[in-house]
């Protein structure tokens, strides 16, 4: 078992030793949150992207004060996106009882193994980087999503595809397991509405990059444009197979790829490839809350660039913490739960997340965006 740690407890320019022991996760000083997530392999960027984002907003209350007196702590483990290794450090994590809850989890198929566990044992699971829509389920009461669904995700590229391009001939590559299927699931349904079909299909194995005879099954269809649901790493490689084999169609994917990898691992093959987002630009200061992200990430590395994935983490953070507060001094995991529920509208300077009886899902804005010639991000219109 690989297990990746970084707490942040930086107050003061000092680290704060975990306690030998905290119920739930609760002590006089501290809060601890756990997060399980990729942090290495093909979806490692996600993962780290989350963790860099929380770990931001931590830090950044943290130099605060805390939340009510209390530090905030995030000790992270690898499940590499895969379930069975997911399980396997999500029931470590419950049986500790040494975390307030889970936070920044990464994937479709590793939360689908695992929210059964963390609703059995009433643990929150905040934040989850994935729009699946079993997630949304007004019965899960113990989750709390951030983003918007993969649903609404694919219904943006359909709009854009067919009533702003005027394309029909439609092609996907998804990856073969629960994810690639709920974006499958999304595209077939956004079509249909319009008396459309995809034109093919094609598929590859989760964690590989074995995407060539997919490639060449969907070339036969000659498609305008192919949608992808998929890992950066593979869909990266079905890109640049694709211009080798002079093949231009309009390429669209979906916000978990995660954009920056994505734009670096094409390179120069990237331009023109459109992705949506679940968040604003990263780099738009003009939103007050991307400009507290932004300073929040840079107090935390100087070096680091401002992405989709730490953004949506940051959010995440930030909306723990709204929780932490609203909780109050008296701090138990059965409050935390009820506080979360009760949220209501929350305001953060440009990004407003609202939840409601049966409404566990912030935010429903999809932007879409073009990758650039110089890898950069732009706004893709309606006649783009």
């Amino acid at each position: 078992m690989i297990k990746f740690s970084h707490v942040a407890t930086i107050a003061a320019g000092c680290f704060l030793a975990f306690p030998l022991s905290a119920e739930e996760g609760i002590d006089d000083s501290t809060v601890r949150f756990a997060q399980v997530a990729a942090l290495e392999g093909p979806a490692e960027a996600l993962g780290q992207g989350m963790r860099q984002g929380i770990q931001a907003a931590f830090e950044e209350v943290n130099r605060a004060g805390g939340v009510h007196g209390r530090q905030l702590q995030l000790e992270n483990m690898d499940d590499g996106y895969e379930p069975s290794r997911s399980i396997e450090e999500v029931n470590a994590v419950i049986a500790s009882n040494d975390y307030l809850a889970l936070i920044g989890p990464v994937g479709t198929p590793t939360t689908k193994a695992t929210q059964p566990l963390a609703t059995e044992a009433n643990m929150p699971m905040i934040g989850p980087f994935t729009g699946a829509g079993f997630l949304r389920d007004p019965a899960l009461t113990n989750v709390i999503n951030m983003r918007a669904t993969y649903d609404a995700e694919t219904a943006a590229w359909i709009d854009h595809l067919v009533d702003d391009l005027g394309l029909t001939n439609i092609a996907i590559l998804y990856q073969d397991d629960g994810f690639g299927r709920v974006g499958l699931a999304g595209v077939t349904k956004a079509l249909e509405a319009r008396g459309m079909t995809l034109s093919a299909q094609g598929t590859y194995t989760r964690n590989t990059v074995a995407v060539k005879s997919a490639l060449l099954e969907i070339r036969k269809s000659e498609p305008e444009a192919i949608v992808m649901v998929g890992a950066y790493k593979p869909l990266a490689e079905f890109v640049k197979l694709s211009r080798k084999l002079k093949m231009d169609p309009t390429f669209v994917t979906i916000s978990f790829v995660g954009s920056k990898a994505l734009a670096e691992e094409l390179g120069p093959d990237g331009e023109g490839v459109i992705i949506s987002q679940v968040v604003p630009q990263p780099w738009d200061s003009s939103i007050p809350v991307v400009a507290e992200y932004q300073a929040a990430l840079a107090a935390v590395d100087a070096a680091a660039e401002p992405g989709f994935v730490s953004l949506e983490g940051y959010l995440t953070g930030r909306l723990a913490i709204e929780a932490l507060r609203v909780s109050g001094q008296d701090l138990t995991r059965a409050g935390y739960l009820a506080a979360l529920s009760q949220l209501g509208t929350v305001d953060f300077g440009g990004v407003t997340l609202s939840y409601g009886p049966g409404d566990n899902q912030g935010s429903d804005a999809v932007f879409l965006t073009r990758i650039g010639a110089d890898g950069s991000f732009e706004p893709v219109g309606p006649s783009s």
